[in-house]
């Protein structure tokens, strides 16, 4: 017995050694993993495809993505999440568990102690199911932190003081706002509209307007690279494809960025009207240091064009985009995970 249980010490040692602690943002649009000491080892869009004759895994990550819409009848291109949160348990765990052993960080002597972050308003069940989903790829320990926070860390805001920061976290599926003090969130909102409802505003507007049918992908590169929120020009023009639902066939018409911003107009502002409920929830003394510091946007939604003129009009305070908005929350984890005995005394 004596020799068994040191051996099984040895293995637990090893383990402990050799083990990898990795950062996960598990976003609806797309994950990204960070390896404390290595940095940003992944960034791939948020999709599986199956065969649905045999439920086999045909692709993960980009390759699938490159799937979307474009797949015979018996290959189907699913995003298992949805609004921040897991919408499809399995999917998930195939997505993760194929993303970590993409990157090597786990094998037959060493487990991953794992941090993801999640949106604010996740239930009780939410959580446990994104938490479950981690464990069952492998790891040693998941912890559990908020978007907002660790967006906020990341895009290199000091929340450790007796003063408000101010961060709103637009991903593919949540906007997360939050206002930040002494390292813990004082109020927050979280709204399930951000960069995959735009990308629908966008279709259904099309649609309505011109009886034409566009896909996701050719809405996401409307949204990116022409729409525009703040003083849109009806001269800007761009050709838009799709089909004629009239007709049935491919047709061509002509969008302006006038019609962007309407196509985004309502959406636009519940993000407005949700970030003015967390300012007038703000005590009066920390909404004094938001005046000073500004608000900080982050994530792939606040680099719509315009967005943060809008919000700096609405807010009538200052708003800048982080340095790096696309990599703010898996760059948070990275600093946390050299925390890890702080993240280990709050789970």
């Amino acid at each position: 017995m004596k020799y068994i249980s040191a051996k099984i010490l040895t293995v637990k040692g090893r383990d402990k050694m050799l083990s990898k602690d990795i950062g996960i943002d598990l976003g609806t649009a797309n994950v990204l993993i960070y390896i404390k000491g290595e940095g940003i080892v992944l960034n791939e869009p948020s999709v599986v495809a199956i065969d649905t004759d045999n439920k086999k895994v045909v692709a993960v990550g980009k390759e699938a993505s490159e799937m979307l819409g474009r797949t015979p009848e018996k290959v189907k291109a699913i995003k298992p999440m949805k609004d921040g949160v897991i919408a499809d348990f399995e999917i998930t765990e195939i997505m993760l568990d194929y993303f970590i052993r993409k990157i090597h960080a786990r094998n037959f002597l060493s487990r991953p102690r794992i941090l993801i972050c999640c949106p604010t308003n996740v239930t009780p069940v939410e959580k446990n199911a994104i938490k479950e989903a981690a464990e069952r790829t492998g790891a040693r320990k998941v912890f559990l932190e908020e978007e907002p926070k660790v967006a906020a860390i990341g895009a290199g805001m000091d929340i450790s003081k007796p003063s408000a920061n101010m961060v709103i976290d637009i991903g593919g599926g949540t906007t997360d706002i939050a206002i930040l003090s002494l390292n813990d969130i004082v109020s927050s909102s979280s709204v399930r509209i951000a960069g995959n409802v735009f990308d629908q505003d966008i279709v259904k507007y099309i649609k309505d307007k011109y009886k034409l049918l566009i896909g996701e992908k050719t809405a996401e590169e409307i949204k990116i690279e022409f729409a525009n929120l703040y003083e849109p020009d009806k001269k800007n023009k761009l050709e838009v494809r799709g089909r004629d639902l009239v007709t049935g066939l491919p047709n061509t018409i002509e969008i302006n960025e006038l019609e962007t911003e309407e196509a985004l107009h309502e959406s636009i502002y519940k993000i407005v009207k949700a970030a003015t409920n967390v300012l007038e929830q703000t005590p009066p003394e920390l909404s004094a240091d938001i005046v000073d510091k500004g608000i900080v946007l982050t994530g792939g939604g606040s680099m719509l064009k315009g967005l943060n003129e809008i919000l700096k009009k609405e807010l009538k305070v200052p708003v800048l985009i982080a340095d790096s908005p696309l990599t703010c929350v898996v760059e948070g984890t990275g600093v946390l995970l050299d925390n890890i005995k702080l993240l280990e005394e709050n789970n």
